[in-house]
C-alpha cells in the first residue's frame, strides 16, 4: 500500500490516504487503453511470424482511431511464447508488429512477454507485469488503464495490476472465463463504445436547473417552519461546519444534502461522488442509515451527518411509522438544503425519499430512477446495467454538475485523521488480513474452507491477522489457529481500517472490509459469491484476484442466504488458489516467520509502506 495525504480543501477535513501513486489527469477515468494482440486486435494465427497473415478484427481501425481522437494512449500487451520455443525470431515478430501498425495505426507502447509458462516469469499473463510496465511506459498508473482481451488471462492480469478488464469473447474463450469477467463486450468496437461512454459519464454537465431558471419542483418549496404539521426545530445533528445554511457563496452551490442509506460498503463506494459534490458546495450534509454510519464518519468531504433508518432501504426493515416519517421530514426541513442528491444501489428506488424531500421544501432533487418520477425529481438520471457502483454514483454527481477537483482521482478514500494506527504489538506492516465472515450469509465462505485457508497461510509463512464481528468470534478464533492474531469482535470500522491499511493484502468476500481495503489501496484476494455482479461490486480500482465459481446456480439472484445446497460458489475454493493469488499480487511470504508480534518480519510487497496517520487503535466495537 502507498499512502497519499492531500489537502483537497482546507475548509473541511480532507486529509486522505489512498493506494498507489496517483496521476492528476483531470476528470477522466482512464488515461490509456491496453490491448491484447492475437484474438483482440488481429485474428489469432498461432505463433505467427509472417506479416502477410495479419488480419485485423472487424472494425478495429475505426475503433482505435476513436480512442486516439479522445486523447487516450494505446498500448499492446501480448504473450509471445513462440520466441521461447524458437517458432519465430524477434525480427519476424517485429515485422508482424510493423504490419499491425500499418493497418491499425501507431501504438504508444508494445509490451511483449517472450517466455513460456514453465519459466514462471512475472510478465506472462495472467501475471500483471506487462500491464504495470505498459502503464509506466505511458506515464500513468494501472488503475487509470483499461485492458481489453479475449481470454481470462488478459482480464486476470488487468485486475491483478489494478486496471479495469474488458473481455471480448471469441470462439476460444471458455464459458467460465466469460462468467468471471467483470466487464464483457461483444466485440472491440462495442468495448470502445463503453469505454468512451464511461469516460464521458463522469464529466460534469450543466444541471437542468442551471439554464432553465427555477427547478421544476421549486414551486413546491414552502416555509421551512412547518411541515406536515410538525415544527421543524430538529437540530442539525453533529454539526462540523459553521457554513451558512440555505445560501450559496460565489462559485459554489450552498448546502447540498447527499444520501446513501445502506451498509458500510455501500457508503464507501459512494465516497468519490461525495467528494465531487464537496468540491462544488459550501456545505455537505449526509443522510445515512445506522448500518452505514461508521463508514460515513470516515468519508472526506462531509460536514454534517444525519442518521435515520429508511425502511424502504434497510435490509431488515420495521414497519413504516407515520410519526417517524413526520420526524424525518421535519429534520430534513431544518437542514435548509439548497438541493439533494439521492444515491441508491441499482435495485433501489429513490422516490419515497424524494417525496419526503419535496415535503421538506428541498427545491432541487437529483437521483437515478428507472421508474417514472413525475415531479419528484428535477434530475432523473439513467445508468446502464453493469457499471461499477462507484462510477454509477459519480455519474449522478456529474449529471448534477459536480466533478472531482484537479488532483483528486476516482478512487475510494478515507479520512486519515479518522483512522487510528494499529498498536505496536502488530509489528511492522505487511501481514495478511483474512476476514472470513459477512453480514450477508450467502457471501461468506463455509467455515471449514476459511479455516483451511488460514492454516495454509500460516504454514506458507505469512503473518496472519483475522478480523470479524463480535458474533463471529468463534469462527475467527478457529481461522486464526495457534499462530494467527485473532481480532474477532475487537475492532470498530475505523480500527479495522487502521489494521487493513498496514496489510500487504486482504483475503475477504464481498463485504464491507473489501471496500475498506480498496480505500486503503491494499490488494484484495476476493472470495466473491456471484449473487451480485462482480463488475458492480468487486473491489474498485485496486489490485484484485477473484476466486470462486462465478457460474454457480446462485448467480445474479441477490440472495441473502445461499439458494444452492453446499454453497458451491465458495465451497470449491482451495487454499492453494489463495496462495497463487497472493503471488500474482506480489505478496510473498517469509518462510521463517511463524508468529505475529513485534519481532515478526513483514510479507514482502512492492506496494507496502508504513502507515503514518492517526492515534493508537482501540479494541472495542464490531468490525463492520
Amino acid at each position: 500500500m502507498r499512502q497519499d495525504q492531500v489537502e483537497l480543501d482546507q475548509r473541511r477535513s480532507a486529509q486522505v490516504f489512498a493506494g498507489a501513486d496517483r496521476v492528476a489527469s483531470g476528470l477522466a477515468l482512464f488515461d490509456a487503453v491496453l490491448l491484447d494482440r492475437d484474438g483482440t486486435l488481429v485474428e489469432d494465427v498461432p505463433y505467427n511470424g509472417d506479416p502477410e497473415k495479419v488480419r485485423p478484427v472487424t472494425g478495429a481501425r475505426a475503433a482505435l482511431d476513436r480512442l486516439r481522437a479522445a486523447g487516450l494512449r494505446l498500448g499492446v500487451v501480448t504473450n509471445q511464447s513462440g520466441l521461447a520455443r524458437g517458432l519465430f525470431t524477434r525480427a519476424q515478430m517485429e515485422a508482424v508488429h510493423a504490419r499491425i501498425e500499418l493497418l491499425l495505426g501507431p501504438f504508444d507502447t508494445w509490451q511483449v512477454c517472450p517466455h513460456d509458462d514453465e519459466e514462471a516469469c512475472g510478465c506472462r499473463k495472467p501475471a500483471p507485469g506487462l500491464v504495470r510496465a505498459a502503464a509506466r511506459d505511458l506515464g500513468t498508473v494501472p488503475d487509470r488503464c483499461v485492458m481489453v482481451g479475449d481470454i481470462g488471462r488478459d482480464v486476470t492480469a488487468a485486475l491483478a495490476a489494478g486496471a479495469a478488464g474488458v473481455l471480448v469473447p471469441t470462439p476460444v474463450t471458455r464459458p467460465e472465463e466469460i462468467a468471471a469477467a467483470p466487464w464483457v463486450a461483444p466485440d472491440l468496437p462495442a468495448a470502445v463504445d463503453e469505454i468512451l461512454r464511461r469516460q464521458a459519464a463522469v464529466v460534469p454537465n450543466a444541471p437542468p436547473w442551471s439554464t432553465s431558471g427555477d427547478a421544476p419542483g421549486s414551486g413546491l418549496e414552502r416555509a421551512r417552519g412547518s411541515v406536515l404539521g410538525v415544527r421543524a426545530e430538529w437540530p442539525a445533528t453533529v454539526g462540523r461546519s459553521a457554513a451558512p445554511v440555505g445560501t450559496a457563496t460565489a462559485g459554489r452551490r450552498g448546502t447540498v444534502l447527499v444520501v446513501r442509506a445502506d451498509s458500510a460498503g455501500d457508503v464507501l463506494v459512494t465516497g468519490p461522488a461525495i467528494r465531487a459534490v464537496a468540491a462544488g458546495a459550501d456545505r455537505v450534509v449526509m443522510l445515512c442509515g445506522p448500518r452505514g454510519r461508521a463508514a460515513a464518519d470516515l468519508l472526506p468531504g462531509v460536514d454534517e451527518l444525519v442518521e435515520h433508518r429508511l425502511p424502504w432501504i434497510d435490509p431488515a426493515p420495521g414497519p413504516v411509522a407515520p410519526q417517524d416519517m413526520h420526524t424525518l421530514t421535519a429534520r430534513l426541513a431544518a437542514l435548509g438544503a439548497d438541493e439533494a442528491i439521492v444515491f441508491t444501489s441499482f435495485h433501489q428506488s429513490p422516490l419515497p425519499l424524494a417525496l419526503l424531500l419535496r415535503m421538506a421544501g428541498v427545491p432541487r432533487v437529483a437521483a437515478i430512477s428507472d421508474d417514472y418520477p413525475g415531479s419528484l425529481l428535477d434530475l432523473r438520471h439513467r445508468v446502464p446495467a453493469g457499471v461499477p457502483e462507484a462510477e454509477r454514483a459519480l455519474s449522478l454527481a456529474a449529471a448534477a454538475g459536480y466533478g472531482l477537483p484537479d488532483g483528486d482521482q476516482p478512487v475510494l478514500r478515507l479520512r486519515a485523521d479518522a483512522v487510528p494506527r494499529p498498536p505496536a504489538s502488530f509489528g511492522p506492516p505487511g501481514y495478511v488480513v483474512l476476514h472470513p465472515g459477512s453480514s450477508v450469509p450467502s457471501r461468506a465462505c463455509p467455515p471449514e474452507v476459511v479455516v483451511r485457508i488460514g492454516r495454509s497461510l500460516t504454514d506458507a509463512g505469512y503473518r496472519l491477522v483475522v478480523t470479524g464481528a463480535p458474533q463471529e468470534r468463534e469462527l475467527t478464533a478457529a481461522v486464526a489457529g495457534p499462530t494467527g492474531l485473532d481480532l474477532g469482535g475487537r475492532t470498530g470500522l475505523a480500527e479495522l481500517a487502521g489494521v487493513i491499511a498496514n496489510a500487504a493484502a486482504v483475503v475477504v468476500g464481498n463485504t464491507g472490509p473489501a471496500h475498506v481495503a480498496a480505500a486503503c489501496g491494499v490488494p484484495v484476494v476476493s472470495l466473491f459469491a456471484p449473487t451480485v455482479p462482480f463488475g458492480q461490486w468487486g473491489p474498485y480500482r485496486v489490485p484484485t484476484v477473484r476466486l470462486g465459481d462465478a457460474s454457480a446456480g446462485c448467480r445474479d439472484t441477490r440472495a441473502a442466504d445461499c439458494p444452492v445446497p453446499g454453497h458451491p460458489c465458495l465451497a470449491t475454493i482451495e487454499p492453494a488458489e489463495v496462495l497463487t493469488a497472493l503471488r500474482l499480487l506480489d505478496v510473498v511470504a517469509d518462510d521463517t516467520r511463524t508468529t505475529v508480534g513485534p519481532t515478526a518480519t513483514a510479507a514482502r510487497s512492492t506496494r507496502t509502506e508504513p502507515y503514518a496517520a492517526g492515534a493508537a487503535a482501540t479494541a472495542t466495537g464490531g468490525s463492520g
